[in-house]
């Protein structure tokens, strides 16, 4: 067995992908969840297919005592993936403060409790948000692309935060952290035994794709289709959520077993932008489903186009996405069909 880690938000989307690529390198897991936009019944999916239940503890990492707590239970953490975060750009417009009091809050409890611990690194779960909407010389986008002014709470969330491990580390913290920004994780596990259950309406497209296919939404609304782009629509980096989460894996490896430097920072996702049309006809193509969807205005906070470039990541971290876009649409409509027949939707 290896090192123990703690994951935040571990029965989420990513998080319950990224619970089982560690147990099946040998990790001992602990998952600490509010259960704020997801459900325990991911723990069972990730038994089902591990074979192993990961420890799980529901608590609010922005509550320091609750959180203190975990640490004195499970003696012995040695890293932490921190995924733990409210994440819809449109609410985040809405809902300013409470997504300022629940991503900072929760990332500067972890760090101050990380010494007094002995927890030698943290992943850090961000976003390409903070990208901004790339120049036409910066795309695709590299990590030395210039940050710039979030578009949205949300966005500049996880530009503080960025800013706010690194400033822990430069102060002479004795701790490692490696920073992921992800583009647009979609998809399910080969399984079908998990995969992403929003609560309530689905803010993501791929979920609201799914949904509609199955007729739990009337419809899907396609927001602009103004856009400078080649079909009008934007354009995104989608990334299987599966190889998304082996890439946390390796980045684990590297804080934890390697003479890495104090802070790294990766862009994690497959080097090709699809617009949302192409997606939409995509997905219609891979599993032979007509989806009722129309055009609806730009929704504020939406970046027009951004894809990454990911070659330090293939280089450094020995990691590279594999998976074909038909594929991970068809992982998607296959865990859509095994909620309804669990009865879930």
């Amino acid at each position: 067995m290896k090192q123990t880690i703690l994951v935040t938000g571990g029965t989420g989307f990513i998080g319950s992908h990224t619970t089982v690529e560690l147990i099946e390198a040998g990790y001992k897991v602990v998952i600490v969840d509010n259960l704020s936009n997801s459900t325990a019944d991911s723990i069972d999916g990730i038994e089902r297919i591990t074979g192993i239940r990961p420890e799980f503890e529901q608590v609010d990492c922005c509550d320091k005592d609750a959180l203190e707590g975990v640490f004195q239970k499970y003696p012995g953490i040695e890293g932490i993936i921190h995924f733990a975060a409210s994440k819809a750009v449109g609410e985040s417009v809405e809902k300013p403060l409470l997504y300022y009091r629940n991503n900072i809050t929760s990332l500067i409890n972890l760090l101050e409790l990380m010494p007094k611990y002995g927890v030698k690194g943290i992943i850090f779960s961000s976003s390409c948000t903070v990208y901004g909407q790339p120049t036409a010389e910066n795309l695709p986008v590299t990590e030395k692309a210039p940050i710039q002014k979030a578009l949205s709470p949300y966005g500049n969330t996880k530009q503080i935060n960025e800013e706010i491990i690194q400033d822990y580390i430069h102060s002479g913290a004795d701790i490692k952290a490696v920073i992921l920004r992800y583009f647009n994780p979609i998809g399910a596990h080969p399984s079908a035994e998990i995969g992403e259950l929003p609560n309530g309406v689905p803010m993501n497209l791929i979920p609201f794709v799914t949904q509609t296919a199955m007729g739990i939404r009337s419809e899907l609304k396609v927001f602009g289709n103004d856009y400078n782009t080649p079909d009008g629509t934007c354009i995104r980096d989608y990334i299987y959520v599966v190889d998304l989460a082996k890439a946390h894996v390796k980045a684990m490896e590297r804080v934890l077993d390697t003479d890495s430097e104090k802070i790294e920072i990766f862009n994690i996702g497959t080097g090709t932008g699809w617009s949302t049309l192409q997606v939409v006809e995509g997905f219609e193509k891979a599993t032979g489903v007509k989806l009722n969807w129309n055009y609806a205005p730009r929704r504020e906070g939406d970046i027009e186009k951004v894809w990454g470039n990911v070659d330090k990541a293939n280089k450094v971290l020995g990691w590279k996405a594999e998976a074909n876009i038909e594929d991970v649409l068809r992982s998607a409509w296959n865990w859509q069909k095994k909620l309804r027949e669990r009865g879930v939707q």
